[in-house]
């Protein structure tokens, strides 16, 4: 069996074969460090296309165009009162820009990265396996095939008919498990058996334990964030909120930066009404596609919470069509007054993306945020995903019309209210990290030791997070060991 440093000269010698060149977390938080001829190059590259140069895409600041695309400030959208019925201004990072059209291209970034640039994962002969409800997958299946690598994608088979299809178009081994968005452990089932079967031949790349996903969103959505901040405020501005569906637990890693520029912030957890497992330690099933439930990711850091809301799927539905039927835009034109060119862009939100909106409301009605108050939120991916969705609430439920629209915007936006919501308190958090237990000990392998390490050692998530310019030296340290970086400086 070969030790890591054969194993990392083989992932050496694959990337230079094919050309691959690795970003550094800083330049995906700063595309103005990318060198000059690796933009030149871009120029005639896709967002979606299956290049290794668009690892460098994986940002928040991609020019938000399909092809050929540079580099700009960071996608976003800020909701005008009118539509969230708050004074509170509320801003959206976009997701669509990044390619394959959702953000997971970034949390899959790192925990293939790491294992391929330290000799853990040997591309010449192992299958990168991403476990999920849908987007991590896809990003995973997306950087596999930009980093030389094959993937396995387990994903239940409840998801959206576009998830598959695309799937398929880059080649990936593609599992369907039983259920739906809230059947995660049948997702660890097969993950389980197929590690059985195939040993060491695949290395299982969870999202809701790997540190890479959270680490990635530390070092580069929570400064995003930032930045739209600097940027948009006034004089009396303050960061106030974030609201963030748990999923994986990736994306409030983030929160864990901003904690520290801005230590009173709000930062609430969101998960569908119909599975409340941070409320109520509960189960169901729901329809808000990209947010998983059932359990607590072990890489979610609790004692940064200060708030858990449940987010109503049936709403939540009825949204996303006002935002993207026909007459549903013509009400939030024509009565609502909102410009043609805002509507349009509230194609931006898939279906998580507007459980975000949703939660973000609820976040400043609770707290009586006014016009000084910022909350940050971000929309994963878009409707592109979701067109299918469109079209099976359309045979369910027949065409959507302008009194549907006025009622979903009354109902579901301006008397959105505060209830299935909890602040935490100190034992709230531990109950709600307690949890982790169940799954992680029981099922997966984790440790107690561990598992309280992360409860009482105030230096666990920090040490995790101080790895990302560790992270950084090793990648740079790579590239000049493949070599092919010196063609672009």
């Amino acid at each position: 069996m070969m030790n890591r440093e054969q194993v990392l000269e083989k992932t050496i010698e694959r990337c230079r074969e094919n050309h691959i060149i690795i970003p550094t977390y800083k330049q995906m938080r700063h595309p103005e460090l990318i060198p000059a001829k690796i933009k030149e190059k871009l120029k005639n590259i896709g967002l979606w296309d299956l290049n290794s140069l668009n690892l460098f895409r994986i940002s928040w600041k991609n020019e938000p165009v399909h092809f050929g695309g540079g580099f700009g400030g960071v996608n976003y959208i800020e909701f005008p009162p009118e539509l969230t019925g708050v004074k509170a201004r509320i801003v959206m990072l976009i997701g669509k820009y990044f390619p394959t059209g959702a953000h997971k291209v970034g949390a899959t970034f790192g925990p293939l990265v790491e294992k391929l640039i330290d000799g853990r994962f040997d591309p010449t002969r192992q299958k990168a396996l991403w476990p999920s409800t849908g987007n991590y997958c896809r990003g995973g299946a997306y950087d596999s095939y930009l980093l030389g690598c094959k993937a396995i994608a387990v994903l239940p088979e409840g998801m959206s008919r576009e998830r598959f299809e695309w799937l398929k178009k880059v080649g990936s081994e593609i599992y369907a498990t039983p259920g739906t968005e809230s059947n995660v452990k049948e997702i660890y089932d097969k993950v389980k058996a197929l590690l059985q079967e195939r040993g060491d031949e695949i290395v299982n790349l969870n999202q809701f334990a790997e540190f890479g996903n959270p680490m990635w969103h530390y070092a580069v959505t929570g400064p995003a964030m930032e930045e739209v901040f600097s940027h948009l405020k006034n004089e009396a501005g303050k960061f106030a909120g974030v609201f963030l569906t748990q999923g994986s637990a990736g994306t409030l890693g983030s929160t864990d930066y901003l904690r520290e520029v801005f230590p009173q912030l709000k930062v609430c957890a969101g998960e569908a009404l119909q599975c409340p497992t941070l409320l109520q330690n509960g189960y169901g099933e729901h329809r808000i596609e990209g947010i998983g439930d059932k359990h607590v990711p072990w890489v979610h850091n609790i004692k940064n919470m200060d708030m858990v809301a449940g987010i109503d799927d049936n709403p939540n539905i009825r949204l996303m069509r006002l935002f993207n039927e026909e007459k549903g835009k013509e009400y939030l034109r024509d009565t609502l007054g909102l410009t043609p060119e805002f509507v349009d862009r509230l194609s931006l939100l898939g279906i998580s993306s507007i459980a975000n909106l949703m939660g973000s409301i609820k976040l400043a009605k609770y707290y009586e945020m006014d016009e000084n108050d910022f909350v940050f939120t971000v929309a994963t991916d878009s409707m592109e995903m979701y067109q299918s969705r469109l079209e099976e609430e359309r045979l369910a439920n027949g065409e959507f019309s302008t009194t549907d629209a006025a009622v979903s915007l009354e109902a579901d936006l301006m008397e959105l209210s505060i209830d299935y919501m909890q602040e935490l308190s100190y034992y709230d958090k531990r109950r709600i990290h307690n949890l982790k237990y169940f799954t992680w000990v029981e099922q997966q392998g984790k440790t107690v030791e561990e598992l309280n390490a992360q409860w009482y050692d105030d230096n666990y998530w920090k040490n995790k997070y101080n790895m990302v310019e560790e992270w950084d030296r090793k990648i740079e340290e790579f590239n000049r060991k493949t070599g092919v970086i010196n063609e672009y400086l």
